[in-house]
C-alpha cells in the first residue's frame, strides 16, 4: 500500500513539476540572427504546444506562425516561435506583431547585439516544438547573469500554500483519529456497561 502511495505521489509530483517548467519563465541570452513566417501544420501531437490563431486570424489546422532565429555565445541554434498568448498561458501577450519587429530591430549584422530572449516552452525537435518568445530587451553580453526571481518568488509561495495545506490536513486527520477514538471508546464503556446491566438483571431475577 505505501508503496502505492509512493508511485502516485511521484507521478503528481511529475505531472506537476512538468506543467510548471513549462510555464515558468525562463531568459536566454542570444545573438538574433533573423526572423521568418512559417506555415505550420497543427493537427497532431504537438498541437496542445502551440497557441491558438492570433486575434482576428480563423482557427485552422495549419497557421502561419511568427519565428525568432538566434544563436548563444557558443552558436548554438535557438529558434523561438511568435505568438500571442491571450490569457492562458497568464502571460497577457497580444503583440507578437509588435515583438517581431522588436526582434527584426535586434539582428545583428556587422555589430553583435545581445538580448535576453523571455520565454516559455520546450525545444523538441522531434515533434517540431518550439518555446514561445515573449519579450526581448538588450543586455550588455553573454556573460550578464540573469537571476530568476519571478520563479523563486513563485515557488516559494506554492512551496508555503503547500505546507500550509498539508499541516492543517495532518491536524484534521489526527483530530478526526482522536475523535474516532473517544468514539470508539465511549461505545466499549456503553457495551460493557449495557452487558452489566443485563448480568445483574439475570442475577437479580
Amino acid at each position: 500500500m505505501r508503496l502505492v502511495k509512493l508511485v502516485l505521489l511521484l507521478i503528481v509530483a511529475l505531472i506537476v513539476g512538468g506543467f510548471l517548467h513549462y510555464n515558468l519563465p525562463d531568459r536566454d541570452i542570444v545573438r538574433i540572427t533573423g526572423t521568418e513566417v512559417i506555415r505550420v501544420d497543427t493537427s497532431g501531437w504537438n498541437a496542445p504546444f502551440y497557441s491558438g490563431p492570433d486575434l482576428g486570424n480563423e482557427a485552422n489546422a495549419s497557421r502561419d506562425v511568427r519565428f525568432i532565429n538566434a544563436v548563444d555565445e557558443n552558436r548554438r541554434p535557438r529558434v523561438y516561435r511568435n505568438q500571442d498568448t491571450g490569457f492562458w498561458p497568464p502571460y497577457f501577450k497580444f503583440d507578437s506583431g509588435n515583438l517581431q519587429a522588436e526582434a527584426n530591430d535586434y539582428d545583428s549584422d556587422l555589430t553583435p547585439e545581445w538580448v535576453a530572449v523571455r520565454h516559455y516552452g520546450w525545444r523538441l525537435e522531434w515533434l517540431s516544438i518550439y518555446p514561445n518568445a515573449v519579450s526581448i530587451r538588450p543586455v550588455a553580453g553573454p556573460e550578464v547573469t540573469l537571476i530568476p526571481w519571478f520563479n523563486i518568488v513563485f515557488l516559494l509561495v506554492v512551496l508555503a500554500l503547500v505546507w500550509a495545506i498539508a499541516v492543517r490536513v495532518m491536524r484534521l486527520r489526527r483530530r478526526l483519529a482522536a475523535d474516532a477514538s473517544e468514539a470508539w471508546d465511549d461505545a466499549g464503556d456503553q457495551l460493557a456497561e449495557r452487558r452489566r446491566g443485563i448480568r445483574d438483571w439475570f442475577r437479580g431475577r
